[in-house]
Parts: structure tokens; sequence; C-alpha cells
């Protein structure tokens, strides 16, 4: 290899963005990885991140997509009871069956920053943030600030008609709306597509309140307000889930 090729490879690696994915909770979650359409699988799309154990995920300075966490996974079967993505520990591109609860990020996006959020549209299966480490903002209050959902109660206190129930009986994930009903208002389409036209306080039920007074900092509908999203430049994203 040339002292040019050398040279190249180091730049390459050095301008990436590196993830630490973190599990601070006392149970095991596989760990969901889905990029953006024209950009490249990390990690093969997931992994099994063990109680207190922290893993290291490097992606291209420009990547975009979305983390979630699995839980109650059978590693005999590979299957999980939320977040499953096709009965595998390695998603290869697969999503996750709602509900659960996505970290989303786009590198270098508008004016060269960072997008990234905590989403309940697809509903909460598991506590989650991501905290840029270091990184150069505006000292706004959604620039380089950790942004989380921390709250149990969302599963703790989930409305009857939101609960998802393991074989068991015990609530295990709290629904969105859109999933739960499937109507055209509660999942913002058709006649309901626009911002204007899909106000959740107009709803039959407010249930995206339920979802924001728990959790203020993230996304509770699709239409939710811009204050779900972080800006920053930063080459360290810290990202947990359970707890």
């Amino acid at each position: 290899m040339s002292t040019k090729t050398v040279f190249l490879a180091l730049v390459a690696v050095c301008s990436g963005v590196e993830f630490q994915i973190k599990n601070p909770g006392n149970s095991d979650i596989w760990i969901g990885i889905q990029a953006n359409p024209g950009h490249p699988l990390l990690n093969n799309g997931g992994f099994d991140l063990p109680a207190g154990q922290q893993v290291s995920v490097q992606a291209p300075e420009d990547w975009a997509g979305r983390f979630w966490g699995r839980t109650g996974c059978d590693p005999n079967s590979n299957h999980c009871e939320t977040g499953d993505c096709g009965n595998k520990l390695e998603c290869n591109g697969a999503g996750g069956a709602p509900p659960a609860t996505l970290v989303e990020i786009t590198l270098k996006g508008d004016q060269g920053l960072d997008f990234y959020d905590v989403s309940l549209v697809d509903g909460f299966n598991t506590v989650a943030s991501i905290e840029p480490i270091g990184g150069q903002g505006d000292g706004s209050q959604y620039s380089c600030k950790k942004d989380a959902c921390l709250n149990n109660d969302v599963i703790n206190q989930c409305p009857d008609a939101l609960q998802v129930k393991n074989g068991q009986g015990t609530v295990i994930a709290c629904n969105s709306a859109c999933n739960a009903f499937n109507t055209d208002q509660y999942c913002c389409r058709g006649a309901y597509g626009t911002p204007e036209t899909c106000k959740s306080e107009t709803w039959p039920e407010n249930y995206p309140k339920f979802f924001k007074d728990r959790c203020p900092d993230a996304y509770s509908y699709a239409y939710d307000d811009h204050k779900s999203t972080f800006t920053c430049k930063a080459e360290t994203y810290l990202v947990t889930f359970g707890g």
C-alpha cells in the first residue's frame, strides 16, 4: 500500500462519526440499526447489548438513519417481544416492528449541522436518549444538548387502548394512535396529510399529549412541533437504551 493510500485511509477513518451505544439498565437489549436510503448499513443492522455494556459503532461523516432497542429477545428463536426485525439478531436493513422508541439522526444536514431526535411516532418500548460528546453549537436550548425520553411511566401509565401486552398479560409497550387505530386522522394521511389539517388537539382523543406530557423533548406524532429536533456538529454521540 502506498503512502498516499495509507494517508487517504486514515483521513477516511478520522472524518467519520462514532456512536457509543450504551445499555445502562438491568436487562439485555438488542440494538436495531436502519440506514436511510442511500446510506450504508452499520454493524449489519444490529447486535446484542448486555446490561451495563457499551459498544462503539463507526459511521461515515454524512450518515443518516435510526437506532432502536429491542426488548424481551430470545437468543434461541432470535425473536424479540418489541422492536423485532424479523426474528434476526442482525436486522440487515429491516426496520423494527412498532411500537418502538426511535433515535434518529442525520449527519452533515442543512448548513452542515447534525440533526437528531428521539421519536415516539411509532410508540414507546424503552427509555432512550442521544447526546453529543463535545461538539460545536450556538448555545441555544436545542443546540448540542441531550435529547431523551427516560420516563418509564409511558409504559406504566399507558392508556388502555394503546397498551401492548405479552403472553403473560404484562404491558411491554405503549402503541401510537396510528398503529392502534389506523385511521387517516390519527395517521396524518389523506385529508389529514398536512400540519394544518393534522393537529392532535382536534383528534377524538389527544393521545400524543399523553406522550408529550411525559417526554416533552420527544416527537409524539407526525406533525409534532419543531421543539423536538436538536442540532449540533459533533464527532461522537452517546446513545442509550434501557434503564
